[in-house]
């Protein structure tokens, strides 16, 4: 995963039967209003590149959170005989915590390490849970230490590239003890979906503004182009996995989420998958206000309206569990 520190006071609303409604609030109380947005970066004080913004991120917190529910109780009680213990976890991809959150009271004997390549992401997560230990490393390099039990990663092995995605998942799949070990990821599997076309159609589009800015990084060429690979098949994964373990487990869900408009659509994916394209804009407001509404405009031919008013995102995610 897959950024400025939020309240310290955040993590309290989560204790509460109300907490999506109260930390939504929070966190809005605390942005500036859209416009302000925009240049939705965060520099880093180490390298000035772009970083994350937790606040955007965890705008959406609880639907983000339901496919992390969904692995964790996945793996508490498919397969097992007896409860699923594990003693040493990383949270790969960690973010600004809210998948180590989770994991924290499910295994509550567990030793717990959230790594993420973001120093703004780990900055909020280490406010929030100042009780676990967090690492600032990259995925393609990082090694768990030996006796982990569990590598658990949240929504992050999609902004790997293809050639590296499965490479590193099977370098830590090797890591993990026979027997032991298990590996366990949730990633979306979005690209084909409208709003990430709407992405690509917006940046392609010829004579506008922000055309300059994409000369050169259009789909398949090379490192530079802003949108993701797509995921690749279940067999690709299970081809590579299946040799080195005693099972794997892999399923898509697609999750529905109902939104008041397609303004929530933007701020949605303003969050992850667009920020690369607005990563590539000037700071001038009128380019990023111009992109901004044709990419709207496009989402609402994508996307129709129920007759209650509200839209629905559909938002598919590939899940992957991998025994040693």
């Amino acid at each position: 995963m897959l950024v400025l520190p939020i309240h310290p006071s955040f993590w309290q609303f989560c204790r509460v039967p109300d907490a999506a409604q109260a930390t939504l609030s929070l966190l809005r109380s605390q942005l500036p209003p859209f416009r302000a947005l925009h240049p939705s970066r965060v520099m880093s004080t180490s390298s000035q590149a772009p970083d994350w913004s937790p606040q955007q991120y965890l705008l959406f917190q609880t639907p983000r959170n339901r496919p992390i529910h969904d692995l964790l109780t996945f793996l508490t009680t498919h397969r097992s005989t007896s409860k699923y213990s594990p003693t040493r976890i990383i949270d790969l991809g960690c973010g600004p915590g809210n998948s180590t959150s989770l994991l924290a009271p499910r295994f509550p004997n567990a030793t717990i390490t959230g790594v993420d390549s973001s120093p703004a992401m780990l900055a909020t997560a280490r406010i929030t849970l100042p009780q676990v230990e967090f690492v600032q490393a990259d995925a393609k390099e990082y090694e768990p230490p030996l006796g982990t039990d569990l590598v658990f990663s949240n929504a992050m092995f999609h902004w790997l590239r293809s050639r590296d995605r499965i490479p590193t998942v099977e370098r830590l799949v090797k890591g993990l003890e026979p027997g032991k070990g298990v590996f366990a990821m949730q990633v979306p599997d979005n690209f084909d979906e409208p709003s990430h076309r709407a992405m690509r159609e917006t940046a392609a589009v010829q004579g506008t503004v922000w055309s300059e800015y994409f000369a050169g990084s259009r789909s398949g060429d090379g490192d530079e182009r802003p949108e993701l690979d797509p995921i690749e098949p279940e067999m690709a994964w299970y081809d590579i996995l299946q040799p080195l373990c005693r099972s794997v487990e892999t399923w898509t869900t697609r999750y529905v989420h109902v939104l008041d408009g397609h303004r929530d659509i933007v701020e949605w994916v303003r969050g992850t998958g667009l920020q690369p394209f607005l990563n590539r804009l000037p700071p001038d407001q009128s380019v990023r206000d111009a992109f901004l509404q044709e990419y709207q405009r496009r989402l609402e031919a994508g996307y129709p309206r129920a007759r209650d008013g509200k839209v629905l995102l559909g938002y598919p995610r590939r899940f992957l569990v991998a025994y040693r």
